[in-house]
């Protein structure tokens, strides 16, 4: 079994859903007292939201090259970044390490292309709906338009996300507001919802949706499992550090 770098804390109330999923579906494969082999380090979310309130992105890229880096040494065979939102910084992460970083755009790519789904309304923090990174990603690998809701209810999704999700708060009027939203989307031309902010599980359930729902998070821990389980492969051993040559005097 490979290990799992998990990278968490953001917020910590969606990663003790990735922990317990990964586990869950580590047991359910392979039975009995089966466990996950997982390295996990979870930030101070509060100081990687005000690096995303200031657009510091080269601090917060900073921040989590460092992390995956240090999961990789120790030992980490695959790292996650556990949120969404942080997927933009997916290419300067991947960059310093040499182990796989799983894309959860490409895991819920795939799934709803898989589904038969082209046009997927995707909810998620104001980041991930109006930067073109994740967007883009679900068009260019998997051909898939993703749509986003209007202004006002953009803002109603991003508020619940920080203002009650990531502080465990869940409320009917939110879940109602929730469901909503979707069923606007259905009416614009949306043929399935992304769940795409690794809280929004905590709110809604796939079965709560008008439209065929994928929930980014457990399709995230799912994709993880699956590689973890796979049969080893050698790993691409970094060069080592030149040593400085003796001179002869």
């Amino acid at each position: 079994m490979k290990c799992i770098g998990l990278i968490g804390g953001m917020s910590w109330e969606s990663t003790a859903v990735y922990y317990r999923r990964i586990n869950e579906s580590v047991r359910a494969r392979l039975g009995g007292l089966h466990s996950a082999e997982i390295l996990m380090r979870s930030v101070n979310f509060h100081e990687i939201v005000a690096l995303q309130k200031a657009a510091d992105w080269d601090g917060a890229a900073r921040r989590l090259s460092a992390i995956a880096a240090d999961l990789e040494a120790a030992g980490a065979d695959l790292v996650l970044i556990c949120t969404n939102t942080m997927h933009l910084l997916a290419e300067p992460v991947q960059a310093a390490i040499s182990v796989p970083l799983v894309h959860i755009c490409d895991t819920t790519g795939a799934a709803v292309k898989a589904a038969g789904h082209r046009r997927p309304l995707l909810l998620a923090t104001r980041y991930t709906m109006e930067e073109r990174f994740y967007r883009d990603r679900l068009a260019e690998r998997h051909g898939i338009e993703a749509l986003v809701p209007d202004a006002a209810d953009r803002a109603t999704v991003h508020d619940i996300i920080f203002d009650e999700l990531c502080r465990g708060i869940v409320t009917p009027a939110s879940r109602r507001a929730y469901l909503d939203i979707v069923a606007r989307g259905r009416a614009a031309g949306a043929d399935s919802v992304i769940l795409g902010c690794t809280e929004i599980g905590l709110l809604i359930d796939p079965s709560d949706c008008c439209l065929p729902a994928f929930d980014s998070t457990l399709l995230h821990a799912d994709a993880a499992v699956v590689l973890a389980l796979a049969p080893a492969t050698a790993r691409t051993a970094r060069p080592l550090p030149a040593m400085p040559m003796a001179i002869a005097v």
